[in-house]
């Protein structure tokens, strides 16, 4: 029989022998290295620049800004952002801490507005409610053992690739002061590289779903997150926090998460959909387990969005009806379907898509730049206007602005899924793709011929097997 934990304890402690440290042996170096992470992590929360753009950025104020689009009243909030604003700037660790702690507890405190558009809108809880509200077309049967496959799931990859490095050297910018800042760009404005936090969340996926195919759950892949994957950002670090802390899916999203309607989901849909080609409904209930271990409602009806745009990509060579037809599978009550209408309905009704992005960036000026909806909207106008050229899309998407390696990454295999490598112009292909260097644990590089052999082999081992 297997000793009780007081044994385990007691064994310890009875089988200690008393010792006399020396004054380096004492072990206080080590807590002061901790006390200083946390204090580096807190003050990342109250400034910060993007890694790859150098964009600024105020996570705690983005709190505020994404509650209150969530339809909530934050007390006292904008009182402790002056003073922490302040403590800030005066280096007050002490009282930053507090601060901070404070407006945690306003987070957890927050009172429904209900005034606020937002609860004009259907909340969905679960995929079971989502599938409900929707009908899915036939899945089509996809070869998964030819070639032309082989070389579609590279050609997303590398998509992704060149997508994720163009946007990271830009992102966090508006449109207007990307034009005036670079011109119209069109190739990379500096030597690009695989250095981008976006896709370490599908490697993540894929991780779990090699054991459990598609039978993997939302649980499975947290476990893979918080092996895996040591740090994130805005709603996915709040969750590896909480799942850190003992909390799954669906709890881990939603504890004192203001984020979890953030990009976050949204970026790392296209993984859902190409490991179920042609099946846009197994690919929205993939999205869905991904999404809800980070993210609610219309953050996760983000990644399904994306999700079901790839999965089509492999039986439809049309990019607008693919848009057409992934707006269609989000509930037409929710809000992210009232986002993603308006966006579509701009590009039928403009010539030219700088006046469809600035009728969406006057809409939905109150959400922050790293919020599901401006990008979801930027996702759209892409791929319409540019009507399946590969360098067109690439560049609008760009020239976009905002979140763009996000949005890139998820874009841009939906036309390398449709023609295969030979749709990708060659000077896009930087030697740099060939070995993904990520700051995850086991994963610190990775090839990318044996990424997409993986995801081959995860795909053919499945019980469904792309069906």
């Amino acid at each position: 029989m297997k000793k009780k934990a007081w044994e385990m304890a007691y064994d310890l402690f009875s089988n200690a022998k008393p010792t006399v440290l020396e004054e380096g042996e004492q072990g206080w170096s080590a807590l002061k290295s901790v006390a200083d992470f946390y204090d580096n992590i807190l003050s990342l929360d109250w400034k910060s620049n993007v890694p790859g753009s150098g964009a600024p950025e105020v996570v705690m104020i983005a709190a505020v800004q994404a509650l209150e689009n969530r339809g909530y009243t934050i007390d006292n909030a904008y009182t402790l952002l002056e003073k922490g604003i302040k403590a800030h700037e005066n280096n007050d660790k002490v009282l930053l801490q507090k601060i901070s702690a404070e407006l945690r507890n306003e987070f957890l405190n927050a009172r429904k507005n209900e005034e606020s558009d937002y609860w004009k809108y259907k909340y969905y809880n679960s995929y079971e409610e989502y599938k409900k509200a929707v009908s899915f077309p036939e899945a089509v049967k996809v070869d998964i053992n030819s070639e032309k496959f082989k070389d579609q799931i590279k050609a997303a990859w590398m998509s992704q690739l060149i997508g994720a490095a163009m946007g990271t050297m830009v992102e966090g910018y508006t449109s207007k002061n990307l034009f005036e800042a670079f011109g119209n760009v069109t190739e990379y404005i500096r030597e690009p590289n695989t250095y981008n936090d976006d896709i370490t969340f599908e490697i993540a996926f894929l991780d779990a779903f090699k054991d459990k195919g598609y039978d993997v759950t939302s649980k499975d892949i947290a476990l893979s997150w918080i092996g895996l994957i040591p740090v994130g950002w805005s709603a996915e670090e709040l969750a590896l926090r909480n799942i850190r802390a003992g909390m799954m899916p669906p709890e881990s999203a939603k504890w004192n998460n203001p984020f979890n309607e953030w990009i976050g989901a949204q970026m790392r849909g296209a993984i859902c959909g190409m490991v179920a080609p042609g099946n846009p409904e197994l690919a929205a209930k993939l999205a869905w387990i991904d999404g809800e271990v980070s993210h609610i409602n219309n953050g996760i009806l983000g990644e399904v969005f994306n999700a079901v745009m790839i999965s089509m990509s492999f039986i439809n060579d049309d990019v607008k009806d693919i848009v057409k037809k992934a707006v269609s599978l989000i509930p037409s009550d929710s809000e992210y379907y009232s986002v993603v209408s308006f966006a579509y309905d701009c590009c039928i009704k403009y010539d030219n898509w700088q006046d469809a992005l600035k009728k969406c960036e006057e809409k939905y000026i109150k959400y922050n730049w790293i919020h599901a909806y401006p990008n979801a909207c930027c996702e759209i106008i892409a791929l319409m206007y540019g009507e399946g050229d590969y360098d067109k899309t690439l560049n609008i998407i760009t020239m976009c602005g905002i979140d763009a390696d996000c949005n890139a990454g998820m874009i841009m295999p939906v036309l390398g899924i449709q023609k295969g490598m030979r749709i990708i112009p060659k000077r896009l292909i930087s030697p740099a793709f060939n070995k993904l260097t990520t700051y995850m644990r086991y994963y610190e590089e990775i090839e990318l011929e044996t990424l997409v052999d993986d995801t081959l082999r995860y795909i053919k081992k499945s019980t469904l097997g792309g069906i």
